[in-house]
């Protein structure tokens, strides 16, 4: 989602539907509210569109994290009783 890009979409949008509103209205007024309503609701489906690509990158991100597998691993050794070095050097944990 490249913002030049989606600003002058959303602006050709808002365009036409500005002169299709006034086209079926023949009011000015009215046309400028239902425009302005109409902005609204891009930003805000913008921005949902925003919210969920970066949920959806967070969420790629945790599936390959090595940090997790790490903890798992840390967590096996330890129901075996074998002490792993990796464990040993995690700052700010307990290694017990």
């Amino acid at each position: 989602m490249f913002a030049p890009r989606v600003l002058a979409s959303m602006i050709g949008a808002l365009v036409a539907f500005a002169i299709a509103t006034y086209l079926l209205n023949g009011s000015l007024l009215s046309t400028a509210i239902q425009t302005l309503i109409c902005a609204v609701l891009l930003q805000v489906g913008y921005f949902i569109a925003v919210l969920f690509l970066v949920w959806k990158e967070a969420r790629d991100r945790r599936k390959l994290s090595p940090g997790k597998a790490s903890i798992e691993s840390a967590s096996d050794d330890k129901q075996s009783g074998k002490i792993s070095i990796r464990r040993l050097n995690r700052p700010g944990h307990s290694n017990t």
